[in-house]
């Protein structure tokens, strides 16, 4: 079991597959763009399986994909077969941005891909095109129902809220759970050195609840995991949930079971800590 200095136990893994990305949003990117690890220094697929293997047979029983954009790794398929075979994983989950997902879908989930995460900011294309400066906003939404048709239950969809930009759509993205297995998760901006730490656009948690429990009266709170980072609601009669992730806010850092592991093969604790 793998304990760390403050008595949490480790038990989640999030690997980066890889830096690179086909889409760049302006609160992840700075304008300028980022430089990229060498290839020769980002972990192999071997890597990843020998290092994945050493931390599920320490504890780790839930592994994350992520990036950068996960699906443009083309060996993808064959890193969830190979994880998803390891003794004692319970949960292979990726976070993605949902462009090239549908093609893959089917493949993924032969593969053992148990969870999905879906990044999606605004339900407006031009929108859409400006917050991420390229195309593809029927691209994700042409995912989202795959995931649905293909059996995923929930499919979350991550909303990064931001005011002035979607905190109108805040009530639209819930209109999604109505009929649709789906969990809206709102999470709030962090900022960061790459979009200056811009604060103005942070909208906190107890805004936007405020904000659904106006329009849908009978939000009702469920049970979460100590060690669950969102705050999960239902609404009368929706097939879906709601969810808020109170990064900022109201932090959830001493219940956090997280590890991650990056593309170089450095691992952090914390996705704020500078330590690697």
């Amino acid at each position: 079991m793998l304990i760390d200095g403050f008595g949490r136990k480790h038990t989640y893994l999030r690997i980066s597959l890889t830096e690179r990305c086909n889409l760049r949003c302006q609160y992840c990117m700075p304008a300028e763009g980022v430089d990229l690890t060498p290839s020769p220094k980002l972990l192999t697929h071997n890597e990843i399986l020998r290092l994945a293997n050493l931390f599920v047979t320490s504890g780790v029983d839930k592994i994350r994909l992520t990036g950068g954009e996960p699906t443009v790794r083309k060996d993808i398929h064959d890193i969830c077969s190979n994880l998803s075979s390891l003794k004692g994983l319970k949960t292979l989950a990726v976070t993605t941005n949902g462009i090239t997902l549908a093609k893959k879908l089917p493949m993924l989930k032969q593969c053992g891909l148990t969870n999905l995460n879906i990044s999606l900011d605004t339900l407006v294309p031009s929108k859409f095109e400006f917050m991420t400066r390229r195309k593809g906003h029927h691209k994700v939404i042409e995912s989202i129902n795959a995931a649905i048709d293909v059996g995923y239950n929930p499919v979350k969809v991550n909303c990064v809220v931001m005011r002035g930009f979607n905190d109108d759509e805040i009530c639209d993205f819930v209109n999604l759970t109505v009929d649709k297995p789906i969990n809206v998760r709102f999470i709030e901006f962090m900022p960061f050195d790459g979009n200056v730490w811009n604060v103005k656009k942070l909208i906190p948690y107890s805004e936007m609840l405020d904000t659904v429990a106006k329009k849908f009266p009978t939000l009702k709170r469920l049970c979460d995991h100590p060690t669950e980072t969102a705050k999960n609601f239902q609404i009368d009669g929706h097939v879906g949930t709601v969810s808020f992730v109170t990064s900022m806010t109201e932090h959830f850092c001493a219940g956090c079971n997280r590890l991650r592991l990056l593309a170089d093969g450095n691992l952090k604790v914390c996705l704020f800590g500078p330590s690697e």
